[in-house]
């Protein structure tokens, strides 16, 4: 008996689809690899693109149970790293077995499932499986787990392994299959104590491989230094920023340039090699896609073509230039295509359909067609050898997502799907030296991005401490990479002091976003401010919708700014969404954002985002279907900065008034910049004390992407946890980064209000259905405050602090406490001097040093026309350290200088007396 049991095997299909599920390479090692389930608890499966592993070897399980007496209990889930794929193979799969999907065979990814009584065989996202496991840890019921593609280490699939490991001596009777394409399967095996390894051969036909010298010496085609720029229609900034050349080399020019050096390219055509010398890593290459299109088309037998690409933008972008193509664009010749994570599943499930005959299918995708989903009639392949990698520096906690070159084994992978039904060619665009310089492969995830949202999961999941549970990772990150992650989950207020997760922690485990962002969705919706915040968190989520054309960089920029009126590129963003939706009333979305250079693809996204986040916000309880509660106050904008400011912190920085600008200082990083398309770039002066953010990105020196301005009011009652300074009425965050002086009246009103907020947030938290307008009087007094908080940074500079004692004879006294307290600005009295001054709108002070006869050091520190000399020290560092500490000792009322620099005092003073007014 066969075990293939719905279809009627007298049928034509029947015998058809017997036929083709016994031609596949899997089929041969089926009782192998039963007989190695039913003796191991974990095996993995090692097999090449195209044997049937991904569809056949589910079914073999499910058949082999379904024929013995354990059927009916029979549960198995297999997981794949994204929605298209699991998706597409669980309709393959029912298919196969003649059935509609949602009978023995379901899938669910997010948002979305089809699964029934009888479902036995289910296909889910990773992600899907690791929460089923936050509510079920034992995973009751399930007989067997498969996990496939494990070779692209992803971050879930990576964790999903500990998870798994730590389950199997809890379920002896648990069965775990690992399956991959091309993959280091003794790492694997080794990983789950020398787990059996199941090789199955492939099934591919031979494909010929092109490189770009191939390329250029078989067409004749001439690359220069302007026909590589690829044309990004609209989006014309992208391609110049990235693109021209530069004086600093990228990452991805860096790693193959002593590959091009050494390369000899002697037996190749003098216009082939001449080619090659001026070949720019730097681009994708749209111009010689186009011409290599044409080329196949012209003059290649049958087949689809599958082109690689990095990203969304780089896919519309192309696909543009290709539909103005007169033969590539004329749907009656070709069928052009595009596929990616991002798109909506009924536009991706269009790749797999054939086209009618005499019509090429061109199909423009990113690495997702690598493994995870097959069309069947690709025979040609072209390949950029480029895919969009996030890597994280630790060290500035910073990420980056670039793209980079890929590994070995992609590229393999890329060239494999060219032989599924035939012989077929693929077109590596890089010379051969450039893929003998790929990594063998890919760095794993868990390995090159923040993880935040990594142990947030960890703590849900209740798997004890964070570090010692990663340390148990196939590859375990950075020690000073998990550090950040658990500092920011407390100092966000997801986790307590001893790492336990808080109800604001399991809020934020439900929202499938970064933990900032789910922050700001929670506040916006208990704050009844929910619609512009749910604009800006799928803005934030999404590739910038502004677009900056390098040709029209001014325009676009004036454009973006006609949406700011208060310093802020967030609310710009809700206004800009705002009017496109007005438009599109009016059916003239397209022309709206032509006009205001916003990306149309990028606010399509957005607003499908925003119904994605509101029914995942409903689940949790915490806004019902009536749109005027939760609503009730989204045009209060003072409000809204106040909840971005919840969800940002601490992400900010102070904004240093100079004579005619100001500048930026971040605690990490010193001073940083803003980036040229933020609205907050084009103001000469900002009047708020600080900034929020959400994303910096280090090129050369730190940029911020995005800003908004925040008054103190705001970030004393939405920012962090404030404590207690050294006097009365002087407040702290961030251990001192942020300070605040003011009237103590005034500061014990302020802790009052932020323990009130922090109660009533926690309230709601545990009780989502708890009426707010109770709590009338305690919202209004917030509103009233971050409202009428006239910005000026009155808290900032210690003014209430400066108030000079009697003065006293001109000498500099020893003193018995530390010179160098803690103060603003940081732990260091140079520092905390010049805070204090450039804060007030001073220039820095400057520092004068003597060498004296017994070989010490003496500094004298000058500022606004006054000099302090500090004590006699060892080095002229610590000469000069003292010299500041001396000036803040005056400065603060400790010991005071003499009458004639009243004078100069009281005029340091007079700013803040007009202040407190």
């Amino acid at each position: 008996m066969d075990g293939f049991p719905m279809y009627d095997r007298e049928s034509p299909e029947g015998r058809k689809m017997l036929e083709f599920r016994r031609s596949l390479p899997a089929y041969k090692e089926k009782n192998t690899l039963l007989t190695a389930v039913s003796q191991n608890q974990v095996i993995i499966v090692s097999g090449e693109t195209g044997c049937g592993k991904t569809t056949q070897i589910p079914q073999f399980i499910l058949e082999s149970e379904m024929e013995s007496v354990h059927g009916a209990v029979c549960s198995i889930i297999c997981t794949q790293p994204r929605r298209i794929s699991a998706m597409s193979v669980s309709e393959r799969v029912a298919s196969e077995r003649g059935e509609k999907l949602g009978e023995s065979v379901g899938y669910k990814v997010r948002l979305e499932g089809m699964k029934g009584r009888d479902t036995h065989l289910l296909f889910c996202t990773t992600g899907i499986l690791l929460r089923r496991l936050l509510i079920d840890r034992n995973l009751k019921g399930v007989t067997h787990v498969i996990v496939d593609e494990i070779h692209e280490r992803g971050m879930n699939e990576d964790f999903l392994l500990i998870v798994l490991k730590d389950l199997l001596p809890r379920r002896p009777e648990l069965r775990l299959i690992l399956m991959s394409a091309t993959l280091d399967a003794e790492l694997f095996s080794s990983y789950f104590g020398g787990a059996q390894i199941i090789p199955i051969p492939g099934f591919t036909y031979p494909v010929r491989t092109h490189f770009l010298e191939n390329i250029l010496e078989m067409t004749g085609y001439k690359l220069t230094p302007y026909n590589q720029i690829d044309d990004y229609g609209q989006e014309k900034m992208w391609k110049m920023s990235k693109q021209a050349p530069r004086k600093r080399k990228s990452q991805i020019a860096s790693v193959v340039e002593d590959a091009l050096r050494a390369a000899d390219f002697k037996e190749y055509r003098p216009q082939t090699r001449e080619s090659l010398s001026c070949w720019n890593p730097e681009c994708i290459g749209f111009n010689l896609i186009e011409y290599l299109l044409c080329y196949i088309c012209e003059n290649e037998k049958p087949g689809a073509v599958l082109v690689f690409m990095t990203g969304w933008d780089d896919i519309s972008s192309l696909k543009d230039k290709l539909q103005a193509h007169p033969l590539l664009g004329d749907p009656n010749q070709v069928l052009l295509l595009a596929c990616h994570g991002s798109m909506a599943s009924s536009e991706q499930r269009l790749i797999f359909d054939e086209p009618e005959d005499g019509v090429r299918k061109i199909v423009l995708a990113t690495n997702i067609a690598e493994t995870s989903i097959t069309i069947n009639d690709v025979v040609f392949v072209l390949d950029c050898g480029k895919a969009k990698e996030t890597s994280y520096d630790a060290l500035n906690n910073t990420p980056c997502l670039l793209p980079s070159w890929i590994s070995k084994v992609s590229a393999q992978q890329r060239r494999g799907r060219a032989g599924r039904v035939q012989p077929g060619e693929c077109y590596h665009l890089y010379p051969r030296c450039v893929y003998n310089a790929f990594a063998e492969y890919q760095l794993p995830e868990i390995l090159r991005t923040p993880l935040q949202s990594l142990c947030l999961q960890i703590k849900s999941l209740k798997l004890g401490s964070i570090s010692e549970f990663l340390s148990r990772a196939l590859q375990s990150p950075e020690l000073l990479a998990v550090r950040n992650a658990i500092d920011y989950l407390k100092i966000i207020g997801a986790l307590d002091e001893n790492e336990g997760l808080t109800v604001l922690g399991r809020y934020l485990t439900m929202l499938p976003v970064e933990p900032k962002l789910g922050k700001m969705l929670i506040l916006g919706a208990i704050f009844n401010c929910l619609d512009p915040v749910l604009t800006i968190v799928s803005g934030l989520s999404v590739r910038d919708p502004f677009l900056t054309p390098f040709d029209k960089k001014d325009l676009a920029e004036a454009a973006k700014y006609q949406f700011s009126r208060d310093y802020s590129d967030h609310l710009a963003l809700v206004r800009a969404y705002e009017g496109w939706i007005d438009a599109e009333r009016d059916l003239a979305g397209y022309e709206y954002c032509w006009r205001n250079f916003l990306s149309v693809q990028s606010i399509k996204v957005i607003d499908s985002l925003r119904k994605e986040f509101f029914s995942l916000l409903k689940d949790t309880g915490l806004v019902d279907g009536n749109t005027t509660s939760y609503n009730a106050w989204s045009h209060d904008e003072h409000l809204v900065r106040a909840v971005i400011c919840y969800g940002l912190y601490p992400g900010i920085c102070s904004v240093v008034h100079n004579e005619k600008s100001f500048s930026l200082k971040s605690m990490e990083d010193g001073q940083v910049f803003l980036y040229s398309n933020s609205v907050n770039a084009r103001e000469s002066k900002i009047p708020y004390p600080w900034l929020v953010f959400n994303e910096k990105i280090k090129v050369n020196s730190v940029f911020l992407r995005d800003s908004t301005a925040v008054s103190d009011s705001v970030l004393l009652l939405f920012g962090g946890t404030i404590s207690r300074g050294e006097t009365d009425g002087h407040l702290k965050m961030l251990g001192g980064f942020l300070e605040f002086f003011m009237n103590p009246t005034l500061a014990d009103m302020y802790q009052n209000l932020r323990r009130e907020l922090d109660e009533l947030i926690q309230k709601k938290l545990l009780y989502p259905r708890m009426d707010m307008h109770v709590h009338h009087e305690l919202l209004s007094a917030v509103r009233l405050l971050v409202s009428e908080d006239r910005c000026d940074g009155r808290f900032v500079f210690g003014r209430q602090v400066l108030k000079p004692s009697k003065p006293s004879v001109l000498e500099t006294k020893t003193t018995l406490i530390s010179r160098i307290e803690s103060g603003p600005g940081g732990d260091n009295s140079k520092s905390q001097l010049q805070t204090l001054l450039t804060r007030a709108g001073y220039a820095a002070p400057t520092y004068k040093t003597k060498h004296l006869k017994n070989n010490q050091f003496r500094a004298t520190v000058e500022f606004n026309g006054m000099q302090i000399m500090g004590q006699p020290c060892n080095n002229k560092k610590s000469a000069e350290k003292d010299a500041a500490a001396e000036a803040l000792q005056w400065l603060m009322g400790g010991n005071q200088a003499g009458h004639e620099h009243l004078n100069h005092m009281s005029m340091l003073l007079k700013k803040s007396k007009k202040d407190h007014n």
